[in-house]
């Protein structure tokens, strides 16, 4: 090997380092705010819990069921201990999620233009503002419609019927909430991610606009697939989706606008310049 290419070698080294260097640091921001976030939802993980199953207590009412005799069970020794630890798991991740994402900007902003900066950071603040909007419609309307059509099953009991009562897990009814928090928070990033896509120039409004039937076929194939088996909860996802993807479009469009105005300002600018050389050199 000459020494001109152990000096390219050695000069290329130093970079790899220090980005290395920087993405250990954030990492380690990262995984240590996701830890103490785990660490305080794992310490009230049981209010926690109580405050989750405020919606069932809902539908009980919605049911005209008394909320005070609402009873989860659990039927192994170890399911409600394993219950809080995942229960501090997705709330740790929830309360972190801006931490990370702040530290994975941080990872990337020294290789982005100026111009690339401005333009991430809104979605950098839109993205969890819309995840807590999604969670928000969960916990206080699409849990207690579920909650309610399941209750709406039971039997009284009689002379010709036995008595059905639903008491659910305490594991199964935090699946079922973390998984309509989780799908209707992530369908809320259509927005985020179209937009993005669109600023890149990878989407148009118009392939958007094209594609509406087949968005509509699968945002009810995909709320099939997330939601619970009832068509209440299926429809509740999908139709947000369709309402969030002409969103989207509306603001792919906003965005060419913007684009295609800006690239005007810059031609005539150029234009400008052009005629006004001639003048000079003379």
């Amino acid at each position: 090997m000459s020494s001109t290419e152990k000096d390219e070698i050695e000069k290329s080294s130093a970079p790899l380092i220090e980005h290395l260097i920087e993405l250990r640091k954030r990492l380690i921001w990262s995984v240590g705010g996701f830890f103490a976030a785990f660490l305080v939802c794992f310490f009230f993980a049981k209010q926690l819990f109580n405050l989750l199953v405020v919606p069932f207590k809902w539908a009980t009412q919605w049911a005209g069921l008394d909320p005070q005799k609402v009873e989860l069970i659990y039927t192994a020794p170890q399911e409600f201990f394993f219950t809080q630890i995942k229960l501090a798991m997705f709330g740790g991740m929830v309360i972190a999620f801006p931490l990370i994402a702040t530290q994975i900007y941080k990872f990337i902003a020294p290789g982005l233009y100026k111009n690339e900066r401005a333009a991430f950071l809104p979605f950098l603040v839109a993205s969890p503002l819309l995840f807590l909007l999604g969670a928000s419609l969960v916990y206080f309307f699409f849990t207690p419609m579920v909650m309610w059509f399941f209750l709406a099953m039971q039997q009284t009991g009689g002379a010709d019927q036995v008595q059905i009562s639903l008491l659910p897990k305490v594991s199964e009814y935090l699946s079922l909430i973390m998984t309509l928090i989780f799908s209707f928070g992530l369908v809320f990033q259509l927005p985020v991610v179209t937009s993005l896509m669109a600023r890149v120039g990878l989407l148009t409004s118009k392939a958007l606009a094209e594609k509406r039937k087949w968005a509509i076929v699968i945002a009810f194939v995909v709320a099939a697939v997330l939601t619970p088996p009832d068509p209440l909860s299926q429809i509740g996802l999908a139709l947000p989706t369709i309402i969030l993807y002409e969103i989207s479009i509306i603001t792919a469009r906003m965005i060419e606008r913007t684009r295609a105005k800006a690239e005007a300002e810059r031609e005539e600018e150029a234009a400008n310049s052009d005629q006004s050389s001639p003048e000079t050199s003379a």
